[in-house]
Parts: structure tokens; sequence; C-alpha cells
């Protein structure tokens, strides 16, 4: 990325400089820069004095701390579970979300310091869990591999969740951190359609180059699980389109996958909808009824998709990844209780399973 010929965008001047209101000034914050390779997005400099975020006590989260180097996303994702949280830096979740990133200029050297407090029990640091660490600013910041450097020399286990090709970047990095702590990575891949990937997540990389990657992943060693998340309504969960979803991860040699449907939490609904209506009209009706006046489909479809997702991982010989349960359809909130294998950190020299190929077919559930 060449930012030769970038801009500094004063404060008053923000809000021209990309499509939402920017609203400054933002804690911390060292400078906004625009350039061309990124038309129409702002990025917000800032200087962070904590990194390390504690997950709220009751989570079901498999970790306890995370990492976000970057708040907004250039990946556009329009059902982006996290939009809302980009209404704390008084941005909006729509636009804003997705054209004023907030870049921690310093994690690197502030997580190194937090790692080396007497206070630090290393426990696993999950990295991508708010917004996507490898989207494109990652290419110019290179903030990962001083955080992943970081928590490799304290001896912290950690996890990566991207959509991001850029990971491939750090595939030696993150070979060594190997050596040193448990590593886990995952790719976030829940469609092989690329005009449908290309109309609801336009700054990601395309399904096939995500592929591509987890093969990468698994030739060099390294456990790649993936959070085959959201699965869209009438979009994305046909038969013939989780067949071909769950055969290219297999084929691509993921060491597991966790499903899960849609879920539309307020500032994501939203924009969700409202993209929806744009490209998709006579679906609306049909979504509202789904999630009727909630952020989670009803029992009865997560029941449906529940039986597709088990036979189709069954069919493709993913037998020792996590994945739907019927705890899981009891609860209210509707989350799933587990992570795909390859995701969280196992020990070092451990070996995640890869999909298992079965000889037979099992019978067709019945569906509908």
């Amino acid at each position: 990325m060449r930012w030769d010929a970038q801009a500094l965008v004063p404060a008053p001047a923000a809000e021209a400089a990309g499509p939402g209101p920017a609203l400054l000034p933002l804690a911390g914050l060292v400078r906004s820069v625009t350039t061309p390779e990124f038309a129409g997005i702002t990025f917000h400099e800032v200087t962070a004095k904590s990194v390390l975020n504690k997950v709220p006590a009751g989570s079901r989260m498999p970790f306890e701390w995370t990492v976000n180097p970057y708040r907004g996303c250039s990946h556009a994702c329009v059902y982006c579970f996290a939009r809302k949280s980009h209404t704390y830096l008084d941005f909006d979740a729509g636009l804003d979300f997705d054209s004023q990133v907030v870049v921690k200029v310093n994690a690197a050297e502030v997580l190194r310091k937090e790692l080396a407090k007497p206070s630090w029990t290393r426990q696993q640091v999950a990295l991508g869990t708010n917004t996507d660490p490898y989207q494109r600013a990652e290419g110019r910041y290179r903030l990962l591999p001083g955080i992943i450097s970081a928590l490799a020399d304290s001896g912290t286990p950690l996890s990566i969740l991207t959509k991001g090709t850029l990971l491939a970047r750090d595939i030696p990095l993150l070979k060594s951190a190997a050596t040193q702590v448990p590593v886990g990575l995952g790719i976030s891949l829940a469609m092989t359609t690329e005009a449908l990937s290309e109309a609801i997540e336009p700054g990601t990389p395309g399904p096939r180059a995500r592929l591509k990657l987890v093969s990468r992943l698994r030739e060099a060693g390294l456990p790649c699980g993936v959070m085959a998340m959201p699965i869209l309504p009438w979009l994305s969960d046909s038969d013939e389109a989780l067949d071909a979803l769950f055969a290219s991860l297999a084929a691509a040699g993921a060491t597991g996958v966790t499903a899960g449907a849609l879920y539309l939490k307020p500032g994501t609904r939203e924009w969700f909808l409202k993209w929806l209506a744009a490209n998709h009209p006579g679906l609306v009706g049909r979504y509202r009824q789904l999630y009727g006046t909630g952020s989670y489909a009803s029992k009865e479809y997560r029941g449906w998709l529940a039986g597709k997702v088990r036979y189709f991982k069954a069919r493709h010989g993913f037998t020792h990844s996590s994945g739907f349960s019927h705890r899981d359809l009891d609860d209210p909130r509707g989350e799933e209780a587990e992570y795909p294998a390859g995701i969280i950190p196992e020990a070092p020299g451990s070996q995640a399973p890869g999909p298992v190929r079965s000889g037979g077919q099992a019978g067709q559930p019945t569906l509908f």
C-alpha cells in the first residue's frame, strides 16, 4: 500500500473525509489520515493506554482476554455483529463503521508492557473478536507481528479469527510462535458463492481466496478451524449451499467447523434490513417474521438448520469438530457454546484432527 499521497484530516474537517459524521476528538488521537488507496475511508491513529480487554464475567466465550488493535472495519460486512460498538466512539453503526477506522498505533508496545506485569497469569488472548485484525489497513500499519511476538515471548497462548488473507504474511511468525505457546487459528467463511460474498461482505477477500488460506495454513502444519457464520436464511441455507460449503472446507483441510444462523443485534439489525430491502425486498417480511423483535432466528428455524448442519458435517467428515447441540437450541440467546477444533489453542506439538472421510452416506434427514 502506498501512503505517500496520504492527507492529514484536521478534526473540524473530519466529517468531510468520509461518508458518515466523524465526531472527534477521540481519546488519544494523534492524527486522522486519508489516502487514495482507501477512497472514502479515514484512519484515526490513536495511542492507547491499555489494549488487553477482560471478557465480561458470565460470558460463554472460551477465553478471558482479547486484543483489538482496530475499531471499525473496512471489510464492511453488512451483518457484522460489532457494528453497535462503534457508537461508543460517537460514530454510527452503519457507514461510519465501514469508513471511520480507529488504529491503535502503539498496540504492540503497550501490550508488551501489560504482559510483563507480575499480575499477568498468561491466560489465552483472542484476536479478532470484535473487528478483523487482518483488515486491509494491517498491510500498512503492521501491528500484528508485534502483537504476536509479544504474546509468544511472554508465554501467553493466543488465537486469531479473521477473514483477511493478509494472515498468510505472518505464517512464518505463527509457526515460530507455535513452538513457544499454544496457537489457535480460525477463518470466518460461511458461503462459497462469490457473488453473494461480494454483495454482503464487499471489503473481504472472496471465498476462494479464504479457502486457499485454509490450505496454506494446514500445509504449514498449523491448525485452522472455520467459523461458518452467519448462515443467511433463504440466501445461503439451502442443501446445495451447505453441501458446497462443507465440501470445500473439507477439501481445504479445515480442522473443524462451527456453523450458526445470522444474529441481528441492535445496530446490525437496522443496517442489515436496509441492505435486504435494497437487494432482496421480497425477503424483508420473511426476515421480520423469522426474527420478530429479537436478535435471534426462531427456535424452530435454528432446530431445522441444526439438522442440516449435522448432516452435511458428517457427510464431509467433520466428526471431530464442534457445532450445534440440543442444549444450544434450548438457550434463549441462541449462542453456540463451543468453537471448532483448531481455533482454541492446543498444547505445542499436538495436532488438531482434520475431516475424517466415511465410506458411506448417512440417511437424509427430514428437512423443511
